[in-house]
């Protein structure tokens, strides 16, 4: 029951049937794991274009340089989403990968 302070009459509350809320929290739960493996495949994958980019450096190429930044930011990519998120106030929209 929701009580206002301006009177004394008293409302109930808007309360939705569990189902619902089952299914809402198992697809956040299938999205986190989604998200989880997504970002694990994306971290390898970054670690690898900077180790790539760390020997052409090595062989004189100069384009090396870009694939160390590039898997910098694959590699890095939860975490400067979610400092983004924090910083423009969004914390509610995260989804925390779990597996």
């Amino acid at each position: 029951m929701i009580l206002f302070p301006s009177s004394s009459a008293t409302v109930s509350a808007l309360v939705l049937p569990s189902p619902l809320f089952v299914q809402i929290q198992q697809l956040k739960d299938g999205f986190g794991l989604a998200l989880a493996v997504l970002f694990m495949f994306g971290f390898f994958w970054g670690v690898i274009k900077i180790w790539s980019g760390a020997n052409a450096i090595s062989k004189g190429d100069p384009d090396g340089k870009a694939g160390i930044v590039a898997g910098i930011i694959i590699a890095a990519a939860a975490t400067i989403m979610a400092a983004l998120f924090s910083i423009f106030g969004l914390q509610d929209a995260v989804i925390t990968p779990r597996f």
